[in-house]
């Protein structure tokens, strides 16, 4: 590369650089937020929450890094023609198309990033995640182990401790069941311990009253117990586990596998082959809305308005694009046989920016209005 190649570049580095821990940083937190709620309200400690925030890292970044890299190229190019570095290149011979090329090496780059958080970082990072979810899911004890405060583990069940002594016995506890239809149970017990056995974990209740209401008759029946045995396993919610996706698994595991897959997430082949696509598809992406935002700044040339209505059409080609993507996921989806549509939204933008590209180079015509 010249050396105007590698300042080029290095700028459009360092501006992504910065737009992506910008934008990195604004949706973790977002994310993180919500994340901190839930596991706060289901009883986990700040270490589960770090994990957790830590394995969402890799997906948010697969997400902001096409907008950074948009960003940063629009931005970098803004600066270049804003101090006429643009315009001294090209009057020394340097064509649209010369001037392009640092911005696809970076387009590339950025691309070859993408890809390796798309097709491994990414997938390793929600199988763990999955799994994470999964024990904090079945780990009931963690769930209930909270004095003072009403709980509702499931539907229909509300369970009260009033307080937890330093040796795990449970003080004064409140269980109502209102599951069965048209019927309620609840137990109050003085102590209550949580044992795990075989068949799952166990409330084991001491010198308690167990109360059953059948609303039929409106019939009250009382019992006093010595000692009581709850069966707590069912208490977790299947449905609200996490499952087995083809998210879960690398590119390298779901190419020519995906009838297996398939059969092992329940998910349908156009889904899984969609994902598998969109993995290859999404980089390709990346490439052309560097390009798409380097020429439509250039198409425009300097102006003492500035180029924001570029910018602002360069953008909206973005969106269009990116419609016509999510425009092109349901056929996918029902017939795999389509997935070339896949890639119809990056051949679109490439073809937009050497049209751009072709009309900066050819300004007699098509220099855009309101251009100085």
């Amino acid at each position: 590369m010249s050396r105007f190649d590698r300042y080029i570049l290095s700028q459009f580095l360092t501006l992504f650089g910065f737009f992506a821990l910008i934008l990195v940083s604004v949706y973790w937190v977002n994310r993180a937020v919500s994340l901190f709620d839930q596991l706060i309200a289901s009883g986990q400690n700040v270490s589960v929450f770090l994990e957790l925030s830590v394995l969402t890292l890799p997906n948010v970044i697969r997400l902001v890094l096409p907008i950074a890299v948009f960003a940063g190229t629009v931005y970098v190019t803004n600066r270049l023609s804003s101090e006429s570095e643009l315009t001294v290149m090209q009057a020394t011979g340097f064509s649209p198309w010369r001037l392009a090329r640092p911005v696809a090496v970076f387009g590339v780059i950025s691309a070859l990033m993408l890809s390796v958080l798309t097709h491994f970082l990414v997938p390793a990072s929600n199988a763990e995640l999955s799994k994470r979810q999964k024990e904090i899911t079945e780990n009931v004890t963690a769930r209930l182990l909270t004095d003072g405060t009403f709980l509702h583990p499931a539907d229909g069940v509300t369970f009260y401790i009033r307080e937890i002594t330093p040796n795990g016995v449970l003080k004064d506890v409140f269980l109502a069941d209102h599951r069965t239809e048209g019927r309620a149970t609840s137990y109050t017990a003085s102590d209550a311990y949580l044992v795990q056995d075989e068949t799952g974990p166990k409330l084991v209740m001491v010198d308690g009253l167990a109360q059953l209401h059948r609303q039929d008759t409106d019939t009250l029946m009382t019992t006093n117990f010595a000692d009581f045995s709850y069966d707590i396993s069912a208490l977790i919610d299947p449905a609200s586990a996490p499952r087995v996706s083809a998210s879960h698994f690398s590119s390298w595991d779901i190419i020519g596998n995906i009838d297996a897959i398939s059969k092992l997430t329940g998910e349908s082949v156009g889904g899984i082959r969609e994902e598998l696509h969109d993995r290859f598809a999404m980089p390709l992406s990346t490439i052309s809305f560097a390009l798409i935002g380097f020429a439509m700044l250039l198409v425009g040339g300097f102006s003492r308005f500035g180029v924001w209505r570029q910018i602002i059409a360069a953008f909206i080609i973005l969106v269009m694009l990116e419609g016509m993507k999510n425009a092109f996921t349901d056929p996918v989806r029902s017939t795999p046989e389509l997935w070339p549509l896949m890639y119809v939204p990056s051949a679109i933008g490439f073809l937009v920016a050497a049209a751009l590209l072709y009309l900066s180079a050819n300004p007699i015509r098509w220099r855009l209005r309101g251009a100085a």
